[in-house]
């Protein structure tokens, strides 16, 4: 949706989570020399400056990254995500957070390659000029839902998928339950990682059981319920991510970590997190 500008929300609670699990399985990638691809179907603008006036305007990121920056007690994949915020901001104060395909460019090794997709216009051209110039980025404006057919499976037949759409419109659920099928049939050795916010919507909430009945191996589900939603009923109360045969290793560092995010992050005295796994 070309009015949906992920720099409104950028560091929210929904990204720390995302982007905690996301860099735990590049770093796992990476204990392997053959190469991977990432894939990014709704990459937005890459970075984002967080005293910007869109950043500022919601100030998402003061109830998501905000509270944990500077902490010492994170539980080690909270604390490693944490270290890889700091070296975005050597000044030493959260000025940058990183979006996703700044993450992987990160642990982007010569054998490595990203493929970016983002159709808003704006977005993808500041997302072309921080990071399109690199050995191995592709950064097209196309949907990434449609593009993803063309980039799997990748020569090296290891791959990152993640899938984050904006989910304003009511169709992307069913889109992104499309784009997997689809997806799993051409590669289904690959990791897809697919975040969804906690809402109002019915699509919303059986997105994760839709999800478990199409995975033809291990997945795994984590959840973290962080806010109320309004009187109305409307609001992210928090957000999800299915893994798609995930690393063996993410079910203990989520076991550990969610805990402890639900403790810093919640903004009610209640909420609640989710971790659920089938292994192969």
């Amino acid at each position: 949706m070309l009015a949906y500008r992920h720099a409104f929300h950028a560091g929210n609670h929904g990204d720390v989570l995302k982007h905690a699990v996301l860099l735990h399985v590049l770093e796992y990638l990476n204990l392997k020399e053959k190469g991977w691809r990432f894939v990014d179907t709704h990459a937005g603008a890459g970075e984002y400056a967080l005293n910007s006036a869109v950043a500022r305007k919601k100030a998402e990121y003061a109830q998501g990254v905000a509270p944990l920056w500077g902490r010492k007690d994170a539980p080690p994949l909270v604390g490693r995500y944490l270290a890889h915020l700091a070296k975005a901001n050597p000044s030493g104060s959260l000025r940058s957070y990183p979006g996703s395909p700044a993450i992987a460019r990160a642990l982007q090794r010569h054998q490595d390659d990203l493929r970016l997709f983002e159709l808003h216009p704006s977005d993808v051209r500041m997302l072309a000029m921080r990071l399109g110039r690199g050995p191995g980025v592709e950064v097209a404006r196309a949907d990434g839902f449609e593009a993803l057919k063309a980039v799997l499976p990748p020569p090296t037949r290891r791959a990152l998928v993640l899938i984050d759409p904006s989910y304003e419109l009511e169709r992307d659920y069913a889109r992104v339950i499309a784009t997997l099928r689809d997806a799993l049939a051409r590669f289904a050795e690959g990791v897809y990682i697919v975040w969804y916010p906690q809402v109002g919507r019915v699509a919303a909430r059986e997105l994760p059981r839709r999800l478990q009945a199409i995975a033809p191996k291990g997945w795994l589900h984590a959840r973290l319920t962080v806010q109320q939603p309004d009187a109305r009923g409307f609001g992210m109360a928090g957000s999800g991510v299915f893994v798609f045969n995930p690393p063996h290793t993410l079910h203990a560092a989520l076991a550990q970590a969610l805990p402890w995010l639900h403790e810093n992050l919640r903004q009610f005295d209640g909420g609640s997190w989710l971790l659920d796994q089938r292994a192969v």
